[in-house]
């Protein structure tokens, strides 16, 4: 059964973080710079949150709040659903699907060292279907 710590082998395990703080404006203009969904909140060393592009919709926008001055204590989704890096990938689908999230925060002896997406676990799955495959072709056909 595959787990966390094959995609994090992939994809590497860098994860963009940010004090609660800093503005929604800060958050903002990181996320387009680096072409991410969402932020991790980190206070201490330790997960307190997540800022995500829909948290700037509900939270921010659709309340007319200042992004400039709007601290990410007030606007991040917390509690945060996390994983470890031994969790399943069946079961990191199965948390994200039921806490309607797309973002996990990878941690290890709690503490944080990487994020999945939905994109992450489906891109690996994909993969590891595609290399399925072109094992069962071979043993069907023959290696060429």
């Amino acid at each position: 059964m595959a787990t966390v710590q094959a995609i994090l082998d992939r994809k590497g395990s860098e994860v963009v973080s940010l004090g609660p703080e800093h503005t929604v404006l800060a958050a903002a203009h990181l996320m387009n710079q680096r072409a991410i969904g969402g932020v991790v909140v980190v206070e201490n060393d330790r997960v307190i949150g997540m800022f995500t592009e829909r948290d700037v919709l509900r939270r921010v926008v659709s309340e007319r709040r200042d992004p400039a001055t709007t601290l990410l204590r007030d606007v991040m989704t917390a509690p945060v659903e996390t994983c470890e890096v031994a969790s399943s990938i069946d079961a990191c689908k199965a948390a994200m699907t039921e806490r309607r999230v797309r973002h996990l925060p990878v941690l290890h002896d709690q503490r944080l060292i990487g994020i999945v997406t939905i994109g992450d676990l489906i891109a690996f799955e994909v993969g590891e279907k595609d290399s399925t495959i072109v094992q069962l072709n071979q043993y069907i056909f023959g290696a060429t």
